[in-house]
């Protein structure tokens, strides 16, 4: 027992009922030898029976309280831990106590308060450190979490969880090098420290070095075989490696073991995307379950909004995503948002942006209105885009990290849509609409497949603002080297197994042809061995394939397709940006027209530039236009001196007129919307209950629970 423990045991205020001072003591310190026991029964027995013959016993009280909050009895935690604070407010230990209660609750700013309180009582209090931080980083305050985590292992150097925490706190901020270093600090303190391995390899991961991410993931497993989180982590890895089986059989079991797992099942519909051996049908029945599952037992009933109802008013249009800064998205949503008529639209940004940089900045001055959703529960950003009024919310994500498609679930506005971020339906029947266009999804065939009703934006449902920073295409390099150059900068998970095939067929049938292939995935060694193996087993001499890691430079990205005769689209999930920008830099791009909305978005950029012969129907099409234009210098040459002046003038860069087309899509969304649903003097309201908070980070939120 510590020392204020022991003064809070003997601290007895007010008359007591029965008994003596010695007995309750007594009582009490047999209710912390049954509570260090695991005897929990037996202890909250002897507390309460020490709370009849003294309600003031403020031991008591704070460890009842403790047994509450441990059971998820929050509320109750509360009123207990409070009122031992009511009797003696100069513990830190009950400020901490009662803030982690107030925490689980979702009630962060009271929480916050009682962290800091605690830590103002006593300033050398690292546990109360480090679940401040963690509450701060719940409100999206990374910065100041990231303050104290670093003052919890400051005091106290050998706090695994704290470091544990930084790491993830300094991850979330792109410090990959410093989270790194504390997560190993973590594991070499605390060697079977399941969670800490798997943070570890999700860093180890984001700096591409997959096989080390891969040996702790499962090294997390071998500690914790049922941890769904590192089953899940570990998906994510083989996918970025290209096993697409071993990872699908990972995010099952993780879903296996924990069902409500909502990041794991939208992780594992991402991936199905890539795999080239499973149907439209396959994953649009798996998204319905996603919906089944996570989403319907949200959805309100009685909804009523307060939205005017005038039908050719200046709409309220609401943006949600993690991707407002330098990611592709953004690419795609610049060009909209900087060309949208103020006029006809007002426009609110929902940031869930964890890292913001100058895209992010730029994107916010763009819009009339941004909100950091960062930390914000389902309910209470439903709540915020309720208050706002938005007539139309949009999504940028679909099951793409840090989505916020749970909050779309509670229909927080009377018309819903989905563009963009995702090349399939959500599977949300909560989303209305989804903006495609005619290529990428014919009508009568694609219909099937959406949960949505499809939206066909006229000419293409893409407009795309090139980097300013992109230099000038260089001439095609066969003409000094005297050999074809293909590539491909499409992410390594795209390049499924069909897809390395078909390009192995076409590097045969020109055996003086190159591959250049890059992305992140390709500053790993055993996956560089695995690309090269695959090649090989096919007849392909290793050394004529180059495998490039990422450049975090966009300049010197785009300068890389200097390399590169003809860009390759992989399939069945095309490229979209890597494709925008292979044709900006002056590089035509051969794609294989697909049977679903991820393999037929490179047929609906090369259509609006006129390029359609450069889109194959069959794999033996694909490689005779490959080929073809291989032997066509004249044509090489046309294209990378004309390519940008061509999409300058196209439809796929005018935004003004794109603009034009997706604000007509809204409005005709908006006055279905005011014919169908018949006039309600409601207004919304919070109809739901509050979801419990996502799990926190590692804490010690009860450190004087069980005194030693």
């Amino acid at each position: 027992m510590n020392r204020n423990q022991r003064r809070a045991a003997k601290k007895v205020g007010g008359p007591k009922k029965h008994g003596s001072l010695a007995a309750v003591q007594g009582m009490f310190g047999d209710a912390l030898r049954h509570h260090q026991a695991g005897r929990l029964a037996e202890a909250e027995r002897l507390y309460r029976q020490i709370l009849q013959l003294d309600a003031r016993h403020v031991g008591s009280l704070h460890l009842l309280g403790i047994m509450a909050h441990q059971h998820g009895r929050h509320e109750a935690a509360v009123e207990l831990i409070g009122q031992a604070i009511q009797l003696k407010g100069d513990v830190p230990f009950f400020h901490n106590d009662l803030a982690a209660a107030l925490q689980a609750q979702g009630r962060l700013d009271e929480a916050v308060a009682r962290y800091q309180r605690a830590v103002a009582i006593k300033p050398d209090y690292a546990e109360a450190h480090n679940n401040l931080g963690a509450a701060l980083e719940a409100q999206g305050k990374l910065a100041d979490a990231v303050t104290h985590y670093q003052r919890a292992v400051a005091i106290k150097p050998d706090y695994a969880e704290a470091h544990n925490n930084l790491g993830a706190a300094l991850q979330d901020q792109g410090k990959l090098d410093d989270a790194v270093a504390h997560y190993q600090r973590a594991v070499a303190i605390k060697p079977d420290y399941a969670e800490a391995h798997s943070n570890l390899g999700a860093a180890l991961q984001a700096q591409g070095k997959l096989a080390d991410a891969v040996a702790h993931y499962q090294r997390a497993l071998a500690i914790k075989p049922d941890f769904a989180e590192a089953h899940n982590n570990l998906g994510t890895a083989f996918q970025a490696q290209g096993k697409l089986d071993e990872a699908l059989a990972r995010h099952e079991r993780a879903l296996a073991i924990k069902p409500d797992y909502v990041d794991a099942h939208s992780t594992m519909l991402l991936g199905m995307n890539y795999h080239s051996g499973l149907s439209a049908d396959a994953i649009h029945a798996e998204a319905r379950r996603w919906n089944e599952r996570h989403a319907v037992p949200c959805q309100p009933t009685g909804q009523a909004y307060a939205n005017d109802r005038e039908p050719n008013r200046r709409l309220r249009i609401g943006y949600v995503s993690p991707d407002f800064r330098s990611h592709s998205v953004a690419f795609f949503f610049e060009p909209l948002l900087r060309a949208h008529d103020r006029a006809v639209v007002e426009v609110f940004c929902y940031a869930e942006v964890r890292s913001p940089d100058a895209v992010t900045d730029r994107l916010r001055a763009l819009a009339e209105h941004w909100q950091v959703t960062v930390g914000m529960t389902d309910e209470a950003m439903a709540k915020r885009i309720r208050e706002d009024r938005i007539d139309i919310l949009v999504d940028l994500a679909g099951h793409t990290g840090f989505n916020r498609l749970l909050v779309f679930s509670r229909k927080p506005a009377p018309v819903q849509a989905t563009w963009l971020g995702y090349p399939n339906t959500t599977g949300l029947t909560a989303i209305d609409y989804r903006l495609v266009d005619a290529v990428t999804d014919p009508e009568g065939i694609a219909d099937a497949w959406a949960s949505e009703k499809l939206v066909r934006i006229k000419g293409g449902f893409l407009c795309y603002g090139p980097p300013a920073d992109a230099p000038e295409p260089e001439p095609p390099p066969s003409l000094a080297s005297g050999a074809i150059t293909f590539g491909s900068f499409n992410n390594p998970a795209k390049l499924s197994a069909a897809t390395l095939d078909v390009w192995a067929g076409l590097l045969l049938r020109l055996p003086k042809s190159r591959l250049l292939l890059k992305g992140a995935a390709f500053v790993d060694a055993a996956t560089c061995a695995q690309f090269h193996t695959h090649f090989a087993a096919r007849g392909v001499a290793p050394e004529r394939i180059d495998l490039v890691a990422r450049i975090p430079d966009n300049a010197s990205h785009m300068a890389v397709y200097g390399q590169v005769d003809i860009a390759l689209d992989p399939f069945p999930y095309n490229g979209a940006t890597t494709t925008c920008e292979a044709l900006w830099m002056g590089v035509p791009v051969v794609t294989l027209r697909g049977d679903r909305h991820a393999g037929r978005v490179g047929a609906s950029l090369l259509g609006q530039l006129g390029l359609d012969d450069l889109t194959a129907r069959t794999v033996e099409e694909y490689i005779e236009i490959a080929a073809a234009l291989a032997g066509d210098r004249d044509r090489l040459i046309e294209l990378r001196q004309n390519l940008r002046a061509r999409m300058r003038a196209s439809s796929l860069c005018d935004a003004p007129a794109f603009a034009r087309k997706i604000e007509g899509a809204y409005r005709e969304m908006w006055r279905r919307w005011r014919e169908t649903i018949p006039a309600d003097p409601g207004v919304s309201g919070d109809l739901h209950p509050l979801r419990q908070p996502p799990a926190m980070k590692q804490g010690n939120y009860a450190s004087s629970q069980i005194p030693e």
